[in-house]
């Protein structure tokens, strides 16, 4: 099992929402993300999150979804936490996809606000809630409207918290005042989960993140938050704004899958950068921006960053 953590912190502080390499056939390669993962581990998280949107989960397959958690649980899942997403419009595809994840050995679940068919507040509770219900893993709630179409409520948060296996959010919404409120308000850890808020999140009173560029800085992100924790706000600070470049590179274009991708294989962690469509591997070009915002950032060539 991983690392004791607390109930402030249930999955710890720092986890990445891992990409899913692949051959340059399309198929899932299990031995590069065991590798990766690995690394990531090695270098400063306490947790990973797969088969998430990083993860390109939308076109992956249940097969290939339990593979990759079976695979990166049984090399680092005594280290670290193992989150699987359970991401539907559907609810019972997401149900069935908490149960596999959960058969496969994941020690929590990711579950996203049902995307695209935009439910009601009570739709998106009774979806989530079922979700829940269906296994005895703990749940981090996703709220990402910018993606999902949709927001999960403050109200709607606050009732899912009374659900005994509800424990954290990941909070891609850009509401600090309201993440605030509903951290009081209902007691639940609460993750970063765009890496250009997380050092505001934390003077909120955010337990963690769950990152992007978390795959060429964890250590970096483990070092802002002990600086952090330790109330030296000034070094928190500083580790941040070293580490922006790469943020604008692997956030800034606003396809983090493939740009996080892109990132692992220019560090020589994966060994190339194919994506399915509709995603589309990044460019050349794009790569030798990406470079750029690695090497501004003091990462390209210090893969334990």
């Amino acid at each position: 099992m991983p690392r004791a953590t607390s109930p402030a912190r249930p999955f710890g502080a720092v986890l990445t929402a891992m990409v899913t390499p692949m051959t340059a056939h399309g198929e899932v390669d299990l031995d590069a993300a065991v590798r990766l993962a690995t690394h990531l581990v090695d270098n400063g998280h306490d947790g990973l999150v797969l088969n998430g949107t990083t993860g390109e989960a939308p076109t992956t397959h249940a097969p290939e979804k339990a593979a990759l958690i079976e695979a990166v649980v049984g090399a680092v899942g005594e280290r670290a936490w193992v989150l699987a997403g359970a991401g539907s419009n559907d609810t019972a595809h997401a149900v069935r996809m908490a149960e596999q994840a959960a058969a496969a050995g994941a020690h929590g679940l990711l579950v996203v606000s049902p995307y695209y068919s935009r439910p009601s507040q009570d739709g998106v509770y009774r979806h989530i809630r079922s979700v829940a219900d269906s296994t005895e893993l703990p749940v981090m709630l996703y709220d990402v409207p910018g993606r999902s179409g949709v927001r999960i409520a403050p109200a709607t948060v606050a009732r899912l918290a009374e659900h005994d296996r509800v424990v954290a959010v990941k909070d891609a919404s850009g509401d600090l005042y309201g993440a605030a409120s509903s951290m009081a308000r209902t007691g639940l850890a609460w993750y970063s989960g765009d890496d250009s808020a997380y050092l505001a999140l934390l003077a909120h009173g955010a337990a963690g993140v769950v990152s992007v560029v978390g795959h060429v800085a964890g250590r970096r992100l483990a070092e802002l938050t002990a600086a952090f924790d330790a109330g030296d706000h000034a070094q928190a600070l500083q580790i941040f704004l070293s580490i922006v470049p790469a943020i604008d590179a692997l956030n800034g274009a606003g396809f983090q899958a493939v740009f996080a991708k892109a990132a692992v294989e220019a560090l020589g962690l994966i060994p190339n950068r194919h994506m399915r469509l509709p995603y589309l591997a990044a460019s050349d070009d794009d790569v030798v921006t990406l470079r750029a915002g690695l090497r501004a950032a003091g990462l390209l060539d210090v893969v334990s960053s």
